[in-house]
């Protein structure tokens, strides 16, 4: 909660700036107990003319009002005394008394006192020193204990309470972050000026659907990556993790994954779907999720097949490549990288899309019906399609069904590709993008002077707590609608 000094002087009376209600809102809802009382522990019997409090809040403040740097954050309060109110500290003016020296007159040649003009009043504010210090311990504190990362799963389970829907859809993703240096090696010390930061390069690759030609793009980058959990419904973050840039994504997802879902463990039984983007596609984490969790994974799967793609001469782009379902026989269904299920007519060579008919939980298999039966047309192959499956269905036609664990699991998942259930799950992934751009924008992430994993993950973790402090603030105080607002006024509540 937060503690603010009473002084005879009080702008109690004086409305507060929408802005300073944001950040009141922060301060009121973020988890810091723990913070101050080790900060204050490690302060001790030392000197107390900046309490913590005062000086933790204005770290906040300086994150909530996008500062990008601590002489910023001096500057504002330098000149804005309702923020160093709402912060803690005195806002009375000071003035020094001016200190009296001796000159001789040139005209009598005897000696006189003069006293200086007196200096224009200023606040008593921290400086540059005050605040790099601070900074050092809060950083160290996050190095020994983790306190600050510590938030996130604290403020995710706050944010469960209020919201009983809240971790129903996740999604992963990594996001590129680059340190404050340019990766050159110093030959004296045989280092960069950030050591714990290395080079990162991520590609992306395809086929172009209307030429059948092979396309590829490249990003290279010196810092770290961001591996990031959120509620793709309300676009806020579940947890987090920082790793150098070189570090695979497919490695830190899977013990994110891991990490946020025992830590939390009613977050498995509300997860319904995981999304996460095609360059994620892995078996291993697909099964992970639904095995372990019952949680359908709604990541799309990669180009597989492209040795076929190249070595057939006759490969027409705009038709998918398709195999059989049943390799060891000879039979109608055939299925490709995507996932569909067709099937081909003995009679006519006509392919068309078996009838979905759902996910069995109890068998873990893919449930699918004959098309002509399902939608009431004629197949002149039906009898060659029975005969050649071993079946005898009757009237309701042939049943398929594929089961997810004996097969590619990174081509069959609980949830069909391309089905209405999966395009609505896949395309909350876009939320993970927007608060990806709300760290660069309004965090100050795309520019800043942060060189070191420790720091990164602190400054990170500090802006992410804020962010689902802010939300929680929000849905407490009525305003549900304004949960994911950075910057806008607060609204009266409905």
């Amino acid at each position: 909660m937060v503690a603010i000094n009473r002084s005879l002087f009080s702008w109690d009376d004086v409305e507060n700036l929408p802005d300073l209600k944001r950040l009141s809102l922060v301060l009121n809802y973020i988890p810091d107990e723990k913070i101050v009382q080790a900060m204050e522990k490690k302060r001790g019997n030392g000197r107390d003319d900046f309490p913590v409090r005062p000086m933790w809040n204005a770290v906040i403040a300086g994150i909530v009002f996008q500062h990008e740097s601590i002489e910023s954050l001096i500057r504002e309060l330098s000149r804005n005394p309702k923020l160093l109110t709402t912060c803690g500290f005195d806002p009375i003016p000071v003035q020094r008394k001016p200190t009296a020296r001796i000159e001789r007159n040139q005209e009598t040649g005897k000696a006189e006192v003069v006293y200086p003009e007196a200096e224009t009043p200023r606040y008593k504010i921290p400086s540059s020193w005050n605040f790099s210090r601070f900074l050092e311990n809060l950083i160290e504190l996050e190095k020994n204990q983790g306190l600050i990362s510590n938030m996130v799963p604290r403020l995710r389970e706050e944010l469960m309470k209020v919201l009983p829907d809240f971790g129903k859809h996740l999604g992963y993703d990594g996001k590129a972050i680059k340190s404050h240096s340019t990766g050159q090696v110093n030959k004296k010390i045989e280092k960069t000026s950030d050591p714990d930061a290395d080079w990162g390069k991520h590609e992306t690759a395809g086929i172009d659907s209307r030429t059948g030609k092979i396309w590829k793009k490249t990003k290279t980058w010196f810092g770290y990556t961001l591996h990031l959990i959120a509620d793709t419904q309300y676009e806020i973050p579940v947890s987090f993790s920082i790793a150098p840039a070189s570090v695979s994504e497919y490695i830190e997802m899977e013990k994110l994954i891991k990490k946020t879902l025992e830590e939390t463990l009613s977050l498995p039984e509300k997860c319904q779907d995981f999304c996460a983007d095609r360059g994620l596609d892995s078996g291993k984490i697909k099964a992970i999720l639904w095995d372990e969790y019952k949680i359908r994974p709604m990541i799309p799967c990669r180009e597989l097949w492209r040795e076929e793609k190249k070595n057939d001469p006759q490969y027409d782009p705009s038709k998918p490549v398709t195999r059989s379902l049943f390799p060891d026989r000879v039979d109608t269904i055939v299925y490709t990288e995507k996932g569909t299920v067709h099937c081909v007519c003995p009679k006519t060579g006509i392919q068309r899309d078996l009838a979905f008919q759902g996910f069995e939980d109890s068998r873990n298999t893919l449930k699918y019906r004959c098309p002509a039966a399902a939608y009431g047309f004629t197949c002149e192959g039906k009898a060659e399609c029975h005969c050649l499956g071993g079946v005898s269905p009757g009237e309701y036609g042939r049943i398929v069904r594929i089961n997810i664990t004996k097969e590619n699991r990174r081509i069959f998942v609980p949830t069909p590709f391309d089905s209405p259930s999966w395009d609505r799950g896949y395309n909350r992934r876009t939320s993970l993008e927007r608060i990806n751009s709300r760290l660069d924008n309004d965090f100050c992430f795309e520019k800043h002077y942060i060189r070191g994993k420790v720091k990164m993950q602190t400054r990170m973790g500090l802006s992410l707590a804020v962010m689902m402090a802010m939300a929680l603030g929000h849905i407490k105080e009525g305003r549900k609608a304004q949960m994911r607002s950075l910057v806008k006024p607060l609204l009266k509540a409905a």
